[in-house]
């Protein structure tokens, strides 16, 4: 066996992530499903690591100790995101497509749970073939998966993984062609005139005091997270990961810091430090997977994962479009939301980028989508379900 220290396992993290951006940009159909960096040089090194285990030449050990630091930083700059600002702007819009959004998380754990119970494997895979995953993306299926793992299911994370991987082509593959037949079905076009845009203070230049005073916001967070999910589960015996009360708490802290001293929350290096923490947590996750785990949950997994994608396009198409008004702004929004129902807001952003390209701008679409996929379902909807059906199921 061939033992990786924690600080040799992280530089591998990165090296990964980096062989994946190369591949990414090298080979079309990667790029075009918007398959993330981590992802592949993650899934390349637990393939090589799943033939070397097999074949009996040597087994891999890595020390991923710091995977959940990445995780709950990822998680806690997503929090900061969630300003009252954004949410005022975007209207008795944004609140429709949250509700929905929040009714999609919840019949997808329905389902996912339904399907396993089906199929005769453990309600808590389904729960990983639900919302975790189709809602949450990769970044769902290593964070949860480890809370899952922790509870007695070893290839939970394996299996979150390729769900994830699934359901992101899925969405990019569907977006596109939903959006397309719902605007000439309806003969749909552009509104004229301008939605009131949210523009951020002027961008400053990142500096040594700025960057850490970013740093103190998201550590301060972290730490009022993890107390705070310490002292929920010990007082009502629910499992509430540590990246759950800092997401919380991190929302809090960015509309306080708002009120009393504003302008000092600084999102592009707050997003700079999440994008860099989601890249290595990912990687660890990706690296670290057991694939000989899931071998015989193929068929099940794949079946949990088309049921999803066909529900989420009935529900967009004969719902959610008519309740958001059902002209050309929803039509472009219901490409969003393939998009990150099935994987992610990078998803949602390149599907609406296709449909706006070939019909025309939708700057509705491009206000609601990205606060809604990007934060405020995981914050209001997300996180409480998939808890709530965690612990509903837990041995």
């Amino acid at each position: 066996m061939i033992e990786i220290n924690q600080i040799s396992t992280l530089f591998l993290a990165v090296a990964l992530y980096l062989l994946g951006m190369a591949l990414v940009n090298r080979i079309g159909i990667l790029d075009r499903f918007l398959i993330p960096a981590p992802v592949v040089g993650g899934l390349i090194f637990a393939i090589l690591a799943f033939i070397l285990q097999t074949t009996g030449v040597v087994e891999i050990a890595l020390d991923t100790s710091l995977q959940s630091l990445f995780m709950v930083a990822f998680f806690t700059t997503v929090g900061l995101g969630a300003s009252m600002k954004l949410i005022k702007l975007g209207g008795k819009l944004l609140i429709i497509y949250l509700i929905f959004c929040g009714i999609l998380i919840f019949m997808q754990n329905v389902i996912g749970v339904s399907l396993a119970k089906v199929f005769g494997i453990d309600p808590l895979l389904g729960v990983m073939s639900g919302a975790v995953t189709m809602s949450g993306g990769h970044g769902g299926a290593a964070a949860y998966g480890q809370t899952i793992s922790e509870l007695g299911i070893d290839s939970a994370v394996t299996i979150g993984m390729a769900a994830a991987t699934l359901g992101l082509i899925s969405g990019s593959l569907s977006g596109g062609p939903v959006a397309r037949f719902l605007i000439r079905k309806h003969d749909l076009k552009p509104a004229e005139g301008k939605v009131e845009e949210y523009v951020e203070e002027a961008e400053k230049p990142v500096t040594e005091r700025s960057f850490m005073i970013q740093i103190a916001l998201i550590t301060l967070s972290m730490a009022g997270g993890t107390y705070i999910g310490e002292i929920f589960s010990e007082a009502t015996g629910f499992v509430l990961p540590a990246y759950i009360g800092a997401m919380f708490v991190a929302v809090i802290v960015r509309n306080l810091v708002d009120r009393a001293l504003p302008g000092t929350v600084n999102m592009k290096e707050i997003n700079l430090i999440g994008e860099i923490s989601l890249a290595i947590f990912l990687s660890m996750a990706l690296m670290s997977i057991k694939i000989w785990e899931v071998v015989g949950l193929a068929l099940p997994l794949i079946g949990i994962v088309l049921v999803q994608v066909a529900f989420i396009i009935l529900f967009a198409v004969f719902v959610v479009f008519r309740f958001l008004g059902k002209d050309y702004d929803a039509a472009v929004m219901i490409s969003g939301m393939l998009g990150h129902g099935l994987g992610a807001t990078p998803n949602a952003m390149a599907n609406m980028g296709a449909t706006v390209n070939k019909f025309g701008p939708s700057r509705t679409a491009f206000l609601v989508v990205p606060i809604v996929g990007g934060f405020l379902q995981d914050v209001l909807f997300g996180a409480p379900i998939i808890i709530t059906t965690i612990n509903m199921f837990a041995p």
